[in-house]
């Protein structure tokens, strides 16, 4: 099977943007890469890159029509100056994942492990994860943000709900921290499966359920709510998702970038008591404890 590679030249104040955009419109790995003022993104051999463009790079399916994803970028208003698609083998790509994609820690005791790689502490808590299935590996710090406040969270006996799961990756982390069950709902099919196969390789698959989010029983609440997706659809979910938290259950939200971080302040504050805001690189983690219902 091959697949499609979108590479989209932008500056450094929308890549991240972008990435987060093109993970929503369902691409299955997405990086970022700095390019070169080149009609082709790479310098001739021996020149010396400007470094001013980012590429960002998503891998699509073979059959994504790219034009309908790059209007629906162009809808949500983001910049990118040019544009190219690639067909890729498939194993090319997958070799390149294995490359670049490595153990990595989040607090003191949970790992994010490639499937094909030995856990570098066999004690921990460590998530197998397989890139080539992942829509969310933890190399984005919206991720990282979100992992790592799941790691300092008492988690024991939790009912979770992961609001836009993605790969499960946060719903997966969860249960291994000792949560008791995970809800895991997405707008895209395949983000279940991907969410499926990934919980069963970490032996937590009967413990996840998952559905589309209008397939969420009305009267489900949760003891613990972390949502990784964009601001815009995070300040309008404000009212279902404080409907969908039992007072004083912990939420975390993040895909979202430093300057949107008071409107969705404000967004929660009527329903919970908000910690101070937390970020890394461009992006920032809200968190909070569902207030009591009045």
């Amino acid at each position: 099977m091959s697949w499609l590679q979108l590479h989209i030249a932008t500056d450094p104040d929308h890549a991240d943007a972008l990435q987060d955009a093109l993970e929503a419109l369902g691409a299955g790995a997405v990086t970022l890469t700095d390019g070169a003022d080149q009609p082709v993104f790479e310098p001739p051999p021996g020149a010396r890159p400007l470094w001013r463009t980012t590429v960002v790079t998503a891998l699509f399916s073979n059959d994504t029509d790219t034009d309908a994803i790059l209007a629906r970028l162009n809808d949500q208003g983001l910049v990118f100056a040019d544009h190219r698609v690639e067909t890729l083998a498939d194993q090319a790509w997958e070799r390149a994942w294995m490359d670049d994609f490595q153990p990595m820690r989040f607090g003191e005791r949970l790992w994010i492990v490639p499937s094909w790689s030995d856990a570098p502490d066999p004690d921990a808590v460590n998530l197998k994860l397989d890139p080539g299935l992942a829509f969310g590996t933890g190399t984005h710090d919206t991720t990282a943000l979100c992992l790592e406040w799941l790691e300092q969270t008492d988690l024991d006996g939790r009912q979770v709900l992961d609001f836009g799961c993605g790969s499960g990756v946060l719903a997966i982390a969860a249960l291994l921290l000792g949560a008791d069950r995970a809800l895991g709902t997405d707008i895209d099919s395949q983000a279940l499966t991907a969410s499926a196969d990934n919980a069963a390789a970490n032996g937590v698959g009967e413990r996840l359920d998952l559905c589309l989010p209008e397939a969420l029983s009305a009267d489900y609440r949760c003891d613990l709510l972390v949502a990784n997706i964009l601001a815009a659809p995070l300040i309008e979910l404000a009212p279902v998702l404080a409907g969908r938290c039992r007072p004083g259950a912990p939420m975390a939200l993040s895909g979202i970038l430093a300057d949107q971080a008071q409107s969705v302040r404000d967004a929660y504050a009527p329903w919970f008591d908000l910690g101070a805001t937390r970020q890394r690189g461009d992006w920032v983690r809200v968190d909070g404890v569902r207030k009591a219902d009045r």
